[in-house]
């Protein structure tokens, strides 16, 4: 069994993508959020043969995303950084009965499915990690056949080196790398435009709940 795991916070105004305000008001970034978690789930969900987790914060938050994904594993985010974090997350499944972990944001949810399908087969075909570049200089999942812990607790998270210093490590594991397509996150201005641009020519079964989102909040551009 293979594990797929997303990383994700409750939605709250004033904390979570703060960095789309004033575009959007506080309560819509939240509310915003809150819709790509919701598709991202679903993106997971036509991952096939996999055991299925969010790594939530705050961790008094479980009643929340047990409502959000009932048939989702739940586990508390742990570690005093994020890359702790995700070292803890991965590991945890790597040492529970899963050949191979893949970690992933949620902040992508027009991510096409076909990546996330392609981290499991790449690990299947012996890459021992596997990443999925972000146009931002990070990456948008990392996946393992075995625990990696220099990978994620040494490499300073939220730079725009984040995948040049991971692949860099790498390298010095001796760790065989496939990288993935790139793709990229809506934290920005920029990006949620180009988000509202793709959704404007996809089809309407990419990212529904995001879709729903902007046909009740249209913006004056």
């Amino acid at each position: 069994m293979d594990a797929l795991i997303v990383v994700a916070k409750r939605p709250a105004p004033g904390q979570t993508k703060t960095r789309l305000t004033p575009l959007l008001s506080a309560a819509q970034a939240a509310q915003l959020y809150e819709c790509f978690l919701r598709d991202t789930l679903d993106l997971m969900r036509a991952v096939p043969d996999v055991r299925r987790a969010v790594a939530y914060l705050p961790i008094d938050e479980r009643g929340y995303f047990a409502h959000l994904a009932p048939d989702f594993d739940l586990i508390p985010q742990e570690g005093a950084d994020l890359g702790a974090r995700l070292d803890q997350a991965l590991t945890h499944y790597l040492t529970n009965g899963c050949d191979h972990a893949v970690i992933m944001n949620s902040d992508g949810p027009t991510l096409p499915i076909a990546y996330l399908r392609q981290a499991f087969t790449e690990l299947a075909a012996g890459a021992e990690v596997v990443l999925g570049p972000s146009a931002d200089g990070g990456y948008y999942l990392i996946g393992l056949s075995q625990s990696a812990p220099r990978l994620l607790r040494e490499v300073r998270m939220s730079t725009s080196h984040v995948l040049a210093d991971t692949l860099a490590l790498a390298r010095e594991e001796q760790l065989r790398v496939v990288l993935l397509p790139a793709w990229y996150d809506v934290d920005d201005a920029t990006s949620l435009l180009r988000l509202i641009a793709e959704l404007s020519m996809t089809p309407v079964s990419v990212a529904p709940h995001t879709r729903s989102f902007w046909q009740q909040n249209p913006l004056d551009l």
